[in-house]
């Protein structure tokens, strides 16, 4: 059974940083593309950054870009989200997920594993 736990969340003031994980349960984990997705307050969930399995490419939502970094380490079994120069409009509850085609998506759908996701508070 497939488990992804997310950690590293809490609240924090504009311009602090925080680093989420991703812990996967995931005997091919390496094959697998790994995304980062929020949904702020009453909003839609959106995308904020993947990672492929083959050579870690890696992509970012607009808003984040240069501030965020995704990484993964295939021997943990493990996804981060660096987050920098956090401000108020990233307060989101923040959730990883895995796509088996090892490429994912800006999109949920090629994602079938998701977490229970971590909040991520900032104040002004």
């Amino acid at each position: 059974q497939v488990q992804l736990v997310e950690s590293g969340g809490g609240l924090v003031q504009a311009g602090d940083s925080l680093r989420l994980s991703c812990a996967a349960s995931i005997r091919t984990f390496s094959s697998y593309a790994m995304g980062w997705f929020r949904q702020p307050p009453g909003q839609e969930r959106e995308f904020v950054a993947r990672i492929t399995a083959r050579n870690s490419n890696t992509y970012y939502a607009d808003s984040v870009k240069g501030r965020f970094t995704i990484s993964r380490d295939n021997a943990k079994n493990t996804v981060y989200l660096q987050m920098n120069r956090l401000n108020p409009e990233d307060t989101a509850a923040y959730f990883c997920a895995a796509a088996a085609d090892g490429y994912g998506s800006r999109w949920s759908r090629p994602f079938e594993y998701w977490g229970q996701g971590t909040q991520v508070t900032v104040s002004s």
